[in-house]
Formats: structure tokens, C-alpha cells, sequence
């Protein structure tokens, strides 16, 4: 697919005709595009009685040949070409302008490209000048499940060596009680 996440686009049939909006999502493997703002659905939640309904609304995917790129000088719609640069590498063009397309980087959604390409200048500049902000990030105070219902051998190690651990277990009384128990022998014959 020529267009990418990031790309500004205008929609060019349906009940959203002339409509732009920002590419959210491509899914190529169907050649559909997920526009923000555009062929906006409506799910409704039932009521239970813990959470109240709700009415969720969410973009729903268009076909890519319902798009076009929005030209970045003309700002007019414009059919998408390659070309080769002197460097070997395959860009993106504007056909109407001629103008290279650059390939945004991923955009949240809601985010413009723009803002994705002055992180980038950001970073590159924080290089140059050899400040680099490092952040330690802390992990979770989770414990695995295993930790919680006493297993495995942390679990061991925690209450003691594995002989105290044993002495416990066989300590403990699985017997069934006699009442519960069945007979060893039966006393009575069939049909008798």
C-alpha cells in the first residue's frame, strides 16, 4: 500500500466525501485504512447490573482507493509515485507537485507527523550537545502467581529448607475420616 500511518488524507467517496483526517491505522493484508474522525461507527453496550450501557464510538476502516494523499504544497489530493534518490533509496512522491513524501513515523493516534518529526530533531540535538536524559524505570511490584499461593522453590527458601517444608506436609492428616471411608469386604451377597 502507498499510504502509511501518519499520512493526511482527504476521502474522496461515501457519506464522507471531502472529509480530511490523519491515517490511524493501514491494514494491508485487506488494503483498508483506518481514518480518524472518518465512517464513524456507533456500538452500544447493554446495561448489567454492575455498569451502566454505554454507546461507544469508534472509526470503522475504508477502503485505500477511497483516499488520496492530501499534497503537502498544493493541499490538494494527489495520487502517490516512487522514485529512486542518488542514494539508492525508493521515496514516496506527490504526483501533482512532484515533491518527495517523507514517511512519517508511526503517529499515535491524535498526534500530527509533525510532532513525531520534532521529537526526532529533539533527540538528534540532545546528541550533538551530549546531554541525554536517562530515566531508570522501575518495575512492578507484581509477584508471580506462583510466589502468592506458596510454590516452587522461593517458596521454599522463604519458610525454610526443604526438610522443615517436608515435615509439614507429612504432618498434616489427608486421611479420609471412618465414617466416609468404604467397607474393605462386603458382608452381603448379591441377592441375598
Amino acid at each position: 500500500m502507498k499510504i502509511t500511518t501518519g499520512d493526511t488524507v482527504v476521502i474522496i467517496t461515501g457519506k464522507d466525501k471531502g472529509k480530511t483526517g490523519t491515517v490511524l491505522r493501514t491494514l494491508p493484508a485487506t488494503s483498508r485504512v483506518v481514518v480518524a474522525g472518518i465512517n464513524m461507527r456507533t456500538k452500544h453496550i447493554k446495561a448489567t447490573p454492575q455498569k451502566a450501557g454505554q454507546r461507544l464510538q469508534y472509526e470503522a476502516s475504508i477502503h485505500a482507493s477511497n483516499v488520496m494523499l492530501l499534497d503537502a504544497k498544493t493541499k490538494k489530493p494527489t495520487r502517490i509515485g516512487f522514485s529512486v534518490s542518488e542514494k539508492g533509496k525508493k521515496e514516496r512522491i506527490a504526483k501533482r507537485s512532484g515533491e518527495v513524501i517523507s514517511r512519517s513515523l508511526k503517529a499515535a493516534p491524535g498526534k500530527a507527523a509533525s510532532d513525531a518529526t520534532k521529537t526526532t530533531k529533539d533527540t538528534k540535538a540532545k546528541e550533538k550537545s551530549g546531554t541525554t536524559d536517562i530515566r531508570k524505570v522501575e518495575k512492578p511490584d507484581k509477584k508471580p502467581f506462583w510466589k502468592k499461593i506458596g510454590f516452587g522453590a522461593s517458596e521454599v527458601e522463604e519458610t525454610g529448607t526443604e526438610e522443615e517444608a517436608s515435615t509439614k506436609k507429612a504432618a498434616k492428616d489427608h486421611s479420609v475420616p471412618e465414617q466416609g471411608r468404604a467397607p474393605d469386604v462386603f458382608s452381603h451377597q448379591r441377592g441375598q
